[in-house]
């Protein structure tokens, strides 16, 4: 049966299901075939067959699941033509045939839940830590290598090592591809949740690129937020939920007509999400109730602070000030610290942020982090001290991998002059 879509280009439908798919549907085939490079070769086989054939024969009624049951179809049959050099594939081929046959056919949610297997599968405490993150954000996600070794400030070749190693460690320890027992849960959790709140943050503010945001990234990330939610409300699921929630609210008033940033205390606030707000505060109370402090619900509890404030004026910076320094205590970071100090310079004055950001850049943290040295550029502004302020933001510039912000801090310097 044709869908209702096959009068459009198919170049462009293909496109679109790719976009919004490819993840997806790798993940179940990740399930079926077992292995990794397995299913990201069938991907691609399934799609290079449906640009031949969807011209002729039109879209499919159910897309996602013409190309899983394509992918594996290529998969088998690669294995039996190799299998002619290595009579194990043969075996191999037979099994995943037997096994996989009636599993192609499922309904919409058994596939979405591939994806949550496949995050706590790439996520299993048998992977190095700092592996788990990055093969989850490369295979469930789909960043590139590039990306993800700029997120953690280390060198795509070092990064596409660990992955590869990751996947091997999976293969040939047989790791399950499943949801683990609720009392296994636990230990899994954290890293899950640094792996959610990652891709959401690469969707809420891009690492490098021409687009501030990548919306499909961070609506991505709360869908899986609200999965996890599902099989586990615990309040730091239910914080990193609010957390994202409260953030998207503001994605309509961030950036500008032009694809300009527009920075919070510019932002229309009539633009925010209402429902999303709403949404995320029902969340953190939620989460507080439980008496249980973690550091998504405090994070999530800032952003609540933030959306209550009818204005940037009317921001209650000494209780940001209070939460920042609670979180500072559950997980000392220099991150923390820096927005700590943009939040003193709110209550305190500029004088007394600029004495804290000073403090943390004399100590070498975040030499290499943009934003550091664009707080600094901001505060020296503000305090009349120009030739400091162009100075870091020129640090800033040299720094910054993404074109809206290199735009924005472009403006900054040339207001210096003004």
């Amino acid at each position: 049966m044709k869908s209702q879509y096959t009068t459009e280009p198919i170049r462009e439908i293909l496109d679109a299901v790719y976009q919004s798919e490819s993840r997806r549907i790798l993940a179940t085939l990740i399930r079926l075939l077992g292995d990794f490079d397995l299913a990201e070769d069938a991907l691609h086989e399934a799609f290079r067959v449906a640009v031949e054939q969807w011209p002729r024969a039109g879209v499919p009624a159910n897309p996602r699941a013409w190309l899983v049951s394509t992918g594996r179809f290529k998969a088998i049959d690669a294995l039996r033509r190799h299998a002619r050099f290595d009579t194990s594939l043969e075996d191999i081929a037979e099994r995943l045939d037997r096994d996989t046959r009636n599993s192609v056919g499922q309904n919409d949610e058994d596939i979405e839940d591939d994806r949550l297997r496949l995050i706590f599968t790439c996520c299993h405490p048998a992977l190095p830590a700092e592996a788990r993150v990055a093969l989850t954000l490369r295979e469930v996600c789909g960043l590139t290598t590039e990306a993800i070794a700029h997120a953690f400030l280390t060198a795509p070749a070092t990064l596409a090592q660990r992955i590869v190693r990751a996947k091997a460690k999976i293969r040939e320890g047989h790791l399950p591809y499943e949801v683990p027992s609720r009392n296994e849960l636990p230990e899994r959790l954290d890293t899950v949740l640094q792996v959610i709140y990652l891709v959401f943050n690469e969707g809420y503010l891009a690492s490098s690129g021409e687009s501030l945001t990548r919306p499909d990234l961070s609506g991505e990330a709360i869908r899986l937020g609200r999965l996890l939610v599902e099989l586990l409300p615990e309040p730091e699921v239910i914080g990193l939920l609010a957390l994202m929630s409260l953030h998207e609210s503001r994605r309509a008033a961030r950036v500008s007509p032009q694809g300009d940033l527009i920075l919070l205390e510019d932002q229309d606030r009539s633009l925010w999400n209402r429902e999303q707000i709403t949404e995320g505060i029902a969340l953190v109370r939620a989460a507080l109730m439980s008496g249980r402090r973690n550091q998504y619900t405090l994070q999530a509890t800032i952003a609540a602070v933030h959306a209550v404030a009818p204005n940037f004026a009317a921001t209650d910076w000494a209780q940001i000030v209070t939460l920042y320094d609670l979180l500072a205590q559950l997980v000392p970071s220099p991150i923390v610290e820096i927005n700590r100090a943009a939040a003193v310079a709110m209550r305190d004055g500029p004088a007394a942020g600029l004495v804290l950001i000073d403090t943390i850049l004399a100590r070498g943290d975040l030499a290499h982090y943009h934003l550091a040295h664009s707080a600094r550029a901001d505060l020296c502004q503000r305090l009349g001290r120009m030739a400091e302020a162009r100075a870091s933001y020129l640090e800033a510039l040299t720094l910054v991998q993404q074109e809206p912000e290199r735009r924005f801090l472009e403006r900054r310097m040339a207001s210096l002059a003004d």
